[in-house]
């Protein structure tokens, strides 16, 4: 009996990122997430897992530290084995406001882990599954913004190119490695509730612009999720290089 595959979740312990972890985890990877601060946040989902029979380790890694994520990789080959899934969702944001009061070190904070951390673990993740250097190929999703398309005027504009960014390089990513069995995507949530907007100033955020939706509401983790776990799996063995709207329309 082949062993479980081996997905690695940044920011696997609230929001999007833990309901990837438990989903994840019931469709039978051995999952692995990371958190920068909130460590008691990380061992509920992996408690949840394990209770659930599933396999689940949580470890602390910032994603804006190059030495940080080569030693994360270097504790999953040895805790976990060879993973044969990413999926890039840590990130953060700040206080809502216009570029005009930004400074460059909030710029800095932004795109060192909004952007350059999700291209180090897939340089990482690269080197493991790429046929091309002995892997068994795999896949990577990249958790995009909506915020890329429409900007964030007044709230973000900063976290808003960091988001466009990552699109870039998903786009890139994925014809780059396409012939070495990894497939690249990126979904692009739209208003989605959770603890997020709290880091911009505003949790209610969601409820003052659901009205923007065709449909009329905010989404939840688990919907992205599941679009997480699609682009991953063979149903989805044809994709690569794109970018899945969860947005309810908009």
């Amino acid at each position: 009996m082949s062993a479980p595959p081996v997905i690695l979740i940044t920011g696997g312990s609230r929001g999007i990122g833990a309901a990837t972890a438990r989903l994840a985890a019931a469709k039978g990877y051995t999952v692995c997430l990371t958190y920068l601060t909130g460590n008691e946040e990380a061992a509920k989902v992996t408690g949840e897992i394990t209770a659930a029979g599933g396999q689940a380790i949580a470890l602390q890694a910032d994603m804006r530290s190059e030495p940080g994520i080569m030693a994360l990789f270097q504790q999953i080959d040895e805790q976990a084995g060879a993973i044969s899934a990413l999926v890039n969702n840590a990130a953060t944001l700040e206080t809502q406001m216009r570029l005009d009061a930004m400074d460059a070190a909030r710029m800095e904070r932004i795109f060192s882990t909004n952007v350059i951390g999700p291209m180090l673990c897939a340089r990482e993740a690269v080197r493991r599954m790429s046929t091309r250097q002995g892997g068994r190929g795999g896949a990577i999703v990249n958790v995009s913004s909506g915020a890329a398309k429409y900007g964030s005027p007044g709230e973000y504009v900063d976290y808003a190119a960091s988001k466009g960014a990552l699109e870039t390089f998903t786009v890139g990513l994925a014809k780059e490695v396409a012939e070495e069995g990894i497939r690249v995507n990126a979904v692009r949530p739209g208003f989605i509730y959770t603890g997020m907007h709290a880091k911009g100033g505003e949790p209610a955020r969601v409820d003052r612009v659901k009205t923007l939706v065709p449909m009329q509401r905010g989404g939840q983790p688990e919907e992205v999720a599941n679009a997480i776990l699609w682009l991953l799996s063979d149903e989805a063995s044809y994709v690569t290089g794109a970018i899945l709207d969860v947005a309810g329309g908009r």
